[in-house]
């Protein structure tokens, strides 16, 4: 084993590497040390080569800069490199050529070199036979771009449509809002040459009349059965689910005048009434129709303005002396259709108010519609021949993938039913890997934007099959080549691998015993901190490896009056935020021992106990923000580490420690000064409760 010490970046001026070498090779049999001022550049790299190849290393610690920057630097084919973050987490952070700031880089070696010992290079997981062909549900305008695009990129896609016609609800559109800049006349639907386009490629295979009857398997390796009346079995790498959308009951909006009158319509009814030249003289268009309303539609469909005033027109188109008014809330016109806007805003006989809708009546042959808090400041009425509801867009459900999934049939969704994804980060990516969500059915949005939906979801199913042949994750561990390995032997079929598993990576024989699906893995490590029995781990990080960072951390005693904590981070945002606060020299305690995990749920309670049982005084665990709008890229880790907080609450009686001395905390990847903050205050809070009672025994 190799161990080597870079003094550059100001690392040399707060510790020495050439004692921190000697140390580490006097405590450690075997060791291997070199230290060298700039270890990224061509004389140090050459150097640590030189010293690897000679020594015949199979394993190297590297302290010097964080492990998130210059990694392709440190890669070396057939060596286990484990980084020691001594620039951002001790030198920057802490009083130059302090005894403290010294012990801190010692114990940091310590552990890095003890997790070296105790890990292994991944074996890659790869499925015995691999499917490259890619299935798209919906054929729809997203369902056909995707398709296009995966057929055009050389996989074979098969197109899996449930009605008898290629083109989704675009077909019943009458014309298109323009989408590129300066460009305000509207447009003429382009869907049928899309799908023309998709019918007359040779790697297209279109499913009409069709449904999924069943996809089981995982990624590389989907056996996909249709219900089209011919049993049709198909095997896929991927799935792109793009199965629209429909529009919100307006049967509920009957205190807006629907179902009263045919004189009230949708937006959908009336593009239909528009493609049939029946366009009234007068037309009021009522924005926000059951949308933004807590009672009906709580968010924005993101469509429904444009499409308005895209109707606004071909009522002004139809007839010169035509009339329209247009009541909102507000005008919402994404991108290049702000030019649009202004454009039919600038039309003298296009009336706009704000205002909210009391009343819809008939009045004779006409509708009588009463608005309040106009932008006139008072009630006005208006009379018209027509009014058209902007009805916001409900996605269709994905329950009916008939995935055959212990954790269920469709794809997991947030509580508007759109598909569950960590939107912010990965858009597409749903909680079944492998299936990408794409369009309507993963969020509100346009033609234009379900088109480039279509695209982005196909690149990732492509991704996806590239990735599982060479047995890498795709998200958000990009090319981790780790997977968990259980040792059944042990196993008590408790079912927590099984049930907290955020991805449905486990299924389950009758009895509950785990059955494993390696490629729909995306190695957060949730299943290593749910296993009581410590049965699961990865090559690379598993109960043993971390334990053994944990006991290689000597405790002063409590005569020492140093106290020690030890703080579990997510690698997602908690590490960042706390490499951003060394870049800006923010101060740390050096009571602290950091160690960075791959999610807030992979901390397993044995790793707390052993901390405890050797004397620290307290563990701190810092993850990504749970919650509704959740930043945790395995979805809720962080909120199980908190329900686990309650049974480690019971193992603190037990211990007869006080419970203050666990705690779990929640920061943002921008929270460089509130983690700083959070880990100073715990270690403040810590020496005023007094040493752990543990300390020396």
């Amino acid at each position: 084993m190799g161990l080597a010490v870079c003094s550059g970046c100001d690392i040399g001026n707060c510790l020495d590497a050439e004692s921190l070498c000697s140390l580490m090779a006097g405590q450690a049999e075997g060791i291997v040390c070199m230290h060298h001022p700039a270890l990224c550049s061509e004389e140090g790299l050459g150097k640590l080569h030189r010293m690897v190849r000679d020594k015949k290393l199979d394993r190297l610690a590297i302290g010097a800069c964080s492990p998130r920057v210059k990694s392709s630097f440190f890669q070396m084919d057939g060596v286990l490199v484990e980084r020691i973050n001594l620039r951002e987490q001790v030198t920057w952070v802490m009083e130059a050529g302090s005894e403290d700031a010294r012990m801190c880089a010692e114990d940091y070696i310590r552990m890095g070199l003890a997790k070296l010992a105790q890990i292994a290079s991944p074996a890659p997981y790869v499925p015995e036979k691999i499917a490259a062909e890619i299935v798209v549900l919906g054929g729809g305008v997203t369902g056909l771009t995707a398709a296009v695009q995966g057929a055009s990129a050389g996989y074979r896609v098969h197109l899996v449509e449930k009605t008898d016609r290629l083109g989704g609800y675009a077909n019943r559109i009458h014309k298109l809002s323009p989408v590129t800049a300066g460009h305000t006349a509207l447009c003429e639907p382009d869907v049928a040459s899309l799908a023309a386009l998709a019918e007359s490629h040779p790697l297209v295979e279109i499913h009409l009349n069709s449904t999924l009857a069943s996809v089981s398997g995982e990624p590389g390796n989907f056996t996909v059965e249709l219900d089209d009346g011919a049993g049709t079995v198909l095997r896929a790498g991927s799935l792109v689910v793009a199965s629209g959308w429909k529009p919100y009951d307006p049967s509920r909006l009957q205190t807006l005048g629907y179902g009263s009158t045919g004189q009230v319509k949708t937006l959908e009814e009336f593009e239909q009434f528009a493609g049939e030249g029946k366009i009234p003289e007068r037309v009021l268009f009522m924005l926000c129709a059951g949308s933004r309303d807590k009672d009906h539609l709580p968010y924005c469909s993101a469509y429904c303005c444009g499409a308005a005033l895209k109707q606004a027109l071909y009522v002004r188109e139809s007839n010169p002396g035509s009339e329209v008014y247009i009541v909102y809330r507000d005008i919402r016109t994404t991108g290049f259709q702000e030019d649009f806007y202004r454009s039919v805003q600038s039309d003298e006989a296009i009336f706009m108010t704000r205002g909210q809708v009391e009343s819809v009546r008939q009045s004779g042959q006409a509708l009588e519609v009463t608005v309040l808090d106009s932008s006139l400041g008072e009630r006005i009425r208006l009379e018209t021949d027509m009014v058209v509801l902007a009805t916001g867009m409900v996605p269709s459900t994905t329950t009916d993938l008939n995935l055959q999934y212990r954790l269920g049939k469709g794809l997991p969704e947030l509580k508007y039913a759109f598909s569950d994804s960590h939107f912010i980060c990965f858009p597409y990516e749903t909680r079944r890997t492998g299936i990408y969500a794409a369009g309507t059915v993963r969020a509100p949005m346009d033609i234009e934007s379900s088109r480039e939906d279509g695209a982005g979801a196909m690149l990732k199913a492509i991704q996806c099959i590239e990735c599982v042949s060479r047995g890498e994750s795709v998200h958000p561990r990009t090319g981790d080549r780790s997977w968990p390995e259980l040792y059944m032997e042990r196993c008590t079929d408790c079912k927590r691998c099984t049930e907290e598993c955020p991805f449905g990576s486990y299924d389950e024989t009758e009895k509950g015993t785990p059955l494993p699906n390696p490629a729909r893995c995306r190695r957060c490590g949730i299943c290593v901190g749910s296993c009581p029995e410590r049965v699961i781990s990865f090559a690379d990080f598993s109960i043993q490896s971390i334990s053994a960072m944990i006991k290689a951390i000597p405790v002063p005693d409590e005569f020492a009056e140093k106290p020690r904590i030890l703080v579990f981070v997510c690698e997602n945002d908690a590490y960042p935020a706390l490499d951003t606060a060394g870049m800006k020299r923010l101060k740390l305690t050096p009571y602290a021992r950091i160690i960075p995990v791959r999610c807030l749920g992979s901390v397993n309670s044995v790793w707390i106990k052993d901390a405890l049982a050797q004397g620290f005084d307290g563990v701190l665990l810092i993850g990504c923000m749970p919650g509704d709008d959740y930043q945790c890229h395995f979805i809720h880790g962080s909120e199980l580490t908190e329900k686990r907080g309650e049974n480690l609450g019971e193992a603190l009686r037990t211990m007869m420690l006080e419970p203050e001395r666990i705690r779990t905390r929640f920061v943002e990847i921008t929270g460089h000064h509130e983690i700083c903050k959070m880990i100073n205050e715990y270690a403040e809070a810590m020496e005023a409760l007094g040493p752990n009672p543990y300390k020396g025994m």
